[in-house]
């Protein structure tokens, strides 16, 4: 099984072009992994409308082997393979129908790689294949997060637990919800680390409203996942008119555009309590730039809790990074200055908990 899993991961790292059509996409996606075309597979994706409306209301895509209307050439583990690089970051997928077709244990190996992958699938028919136990198991993995969920049941029953970091715990969207409906309940939990995890927009509404009724969390560290500007919005709606308590939000590298950043940069103007906040490595536009400008400017954020300072060209507002956060020595000493900056480490001025560890 391990070259299988070997094999997926090379050819998972492939993106096709959005501007080609399906059955082009799985055409280049064969001549890339030196694979034959299967022309049931390239049949069916021709015949797919990728059109406005067609979009509009998601698809689902039927490669059922038992199809008696045209010439069908089962779907192998290595045609499987091609379909995951297609629709791994597809946004409109929402069914995939494969019963009656060739899939074994190794063909499961790229489905549960695929589904832990793609956030938009809703039905999956895989009935009537050569899928055994093993297989079978590698799915079912795929479908939940154990970890998280004991995580969960753990804050429920914790009384003094004040930190926890998640971080790099391949957690999703199921994993927030299913912690969020912990801290309704916790009142110890002062600082919340879930950086470079696979949370999307979905994730961050269970965070903004649990935000909007927990009076105990302090900071909430979002660096390196996907957000995006639904997800900047959720906590901007939730940090303006409800929560008080939050005093540090990191969103780096969070696939923010202007937008979102105005959003919480707006937050801040009605939020006293919302002191630190770290937004480098998303999109600035120059409305992002002069909202933030405003915000030091004015004396609202301190420019030692932030990461970014703004400069101007040719009459042009911009931000530079600075080397602030919340922990940016948690796992390093620097070659020169102090070896626990308040500016680099802001989490041990807000709830100094691993100050004694």
């Amino acid at each position: 099984m391990d070259s299988f899993v070997l094999e997926l991961t090379s050819s998972s790292q492939l993106r096709m072009p959005r501007n080609l059509s399906l059955d082009e996409q799985y055409s280049q996606a064969c001549k890339e992994l030196a694979q034959p075309e299967n022309p049931y597979i390239a049949h069916v994706l021709r015949e797919v409308k990728q059109d406005d409306d067609a979009l509009a209301q998601k698809i689902t895509i039927k490669i059922a082997g038992n199809n008696r209307l045209v010439p069908v050439q089962k779907v192998t583990d290595a045609d499987f393979q091609i379909i995951a690089v297609i629709f791994t970051n597809n946004a409109f997928l929402t069914g995939l129908d494969l019963r009656y077709n060739l899939l074994t244990d190794a063909g499961a190996v790229h489905i549960a790689a695929f589904l832990q992958d793609n956030h938009s699938l809703l039905y999956l028919n895989l009935m009537f294949n050569d899928i055994g136990t093993i297989g079978a198991e590698f799915i079912a993995k795929a479908l939940h997060e154990e970890t998280t969920v004991h995580t969960a049941l753990m804050l429920k029953a914790n009384r003094t637990l004040v930190e926890l970091h998640l971080c790099k715990h391949e957690m999703k969207n199921f994993g927030v919800e299913r912690l969020c409906e912990a801290l309704y309940g916790n009142i110890t939990l002062r600082y919340l680390d879930l950086s470079c995890n696979k949370i999307t927009r979905d994730g961050v509404r269970f965070l903004g409203e649990m935000l909007k009724q927990n009076n105990t969390l302090e900071i909430l560290d979002l660096n390196f996942n996907r957000i995006e500007d639904d997800g900047a919005f959720y906590l901007s709606e939730a940090l303006t008119t409800h929560n008080r308590t939050l005093q540090a939000l990191a969103v780096t590298n969070d696939s923010i555009t202007g937008k979102g950043l105005v959003a919480l940069a707006e937050a801040m103007k009605t939020n006293p309590v919302l002191s630190y906040i770290y937004i480098w490595g998303n999109k600035f536009d120059e409305a992002t730039c002069v909202a933030f400008a405003e915000l030091l400017q004015s004396g609202r954020l301190k420019p030692t809790c932030t990461d970014v300072e703004p400069y101007e060209v040719d009459g042009h507002t911009y931000l530079a990074e600075v080397s602030h956060g919340l922990k940016r020595h948690y796992y390093w000493t620097p070659s020169y200055g102090e070896a626990e900056s308040k500016e680099a480490n802001a989490s041990l001025a807000i709830a100094p908990v691993t100050t004694n560890l």
